[in-house]
């Protein structure tokens, strides 16, 4: 991502404006996350079997800032949009836990990367328990319970981002599908400079531009730019892909258009 394209409102959640759900724990969690010496380091370490040694797209630090941030501004949405979410109501905990439940999630779906690559969500799971045992604790508003059904409600939504596992959380169906909003050129720049051509990496590079909006019949409209038909793998195979069953199939709607040269002037425009 650009500088300028890190600072639109569309793609980086701020805790500093007005949000349509209630956002004083995410914004203590958000800071901790960020200052936490060990969270840090996996989010370096997850990127060496992906990208160093699959040559496959980035999972590291930049990865994670760009899902978590989509995610929160994804869950923004479908709040203002009145999407009612279930996971931290069904264990009894706070509204306010939904936010922070995606964005432990988002920020820890990786980490078993550090492990492999295939299968990582698995591998994720007992990393993420360790971890969120460690820091839950330092949040004082939680007790002994709450910590156990928010622990598991982030794990569920780590599980369900990348596995045939259905999310059965509609926090988890956003984590599942911001996963794959980070489809933009700039996740494929390293492996595709150092050679890699897997369908991953060229699609990738065929998707200039992705933004989030409120729909005028759905809650949230996803708009994707392309450059090239390539990226329709990103689209369809991955993004698709995961918003189905997501349990947010009726809330987000999908517009994908290519753009070719000017010259050429050809727009093609595919709704999903």
């Amino acid at each position: 991502m650009s500088d300028t394209d890190s600072v639109r409102k569309d793609r980086v959640y701020d805790p500093d404006i007005e949000h349509a759900f209630p956002d004083e724990r995410l914004n203590e969690v958000l800071e901790t996350v960020e200052n936490d010496a060990e969270i840090q380091a996996y989010l370096d370490a997850q990127n060496v079997n992906p990208v160093t040694r699959k040559r496959y797209n980035d999972h590291g630090s930049k990865h994670i800032s760009i899902v978590r941030n989509r995610a929160l501004c994804l869950y923004d949405l479908l709040k203002a949009g009145g999407v009612t979410f279930n996971g931290a109501g069904d264990q009894g905990l706070a509204e306010a836990d939904e936010s922070v439940i995606i964005a432990l999630a988002a920020t820890l779906h990786d980490i078993g990367h550090v492990v492999h690559r295939t299968d990582h969500p698995y591998y994720s799971i007992p990393l993420a328990a360790d971890v969120l045992d460690r820091l839950l604790p330092e949040f004082g508003w939680y007790d002994v319970e709450e910590r156990v059904r928010l622990k598991g409600e982030v794990l569920h939504a780590i599980l369900c981002h990348h596995t045939a596992e259905m999310p059965l959380t509609l926090e988890a169906g956003v984590v599942r599908i911001s996963d794959a909003l980070d489809m933009e050129h700039g996740r494929s720049r390293r492996p595709y400079e150092q050679g890699g051509r897997g369908i991953n990496t060229v699609s990738s590079q065929a998707i200039r531009e992705l933004s989030l909006r409120a729909g005028d019949d759905v809650p949230v409209v996803v708009e994707i730019e392309m450059t090239d038909a390539a990226g329709i793998y990103q689209v369809d195979s991955l993004l698709m892909a995961k918003l189905t069953d997501s349990g947010l199939e009726d809330d987000v709607r999908i517009v994908a258009v290519t753009t070719r040269e000017p010259d050429k002037q050809l727009v093609e425009r595919v709704e999903l």
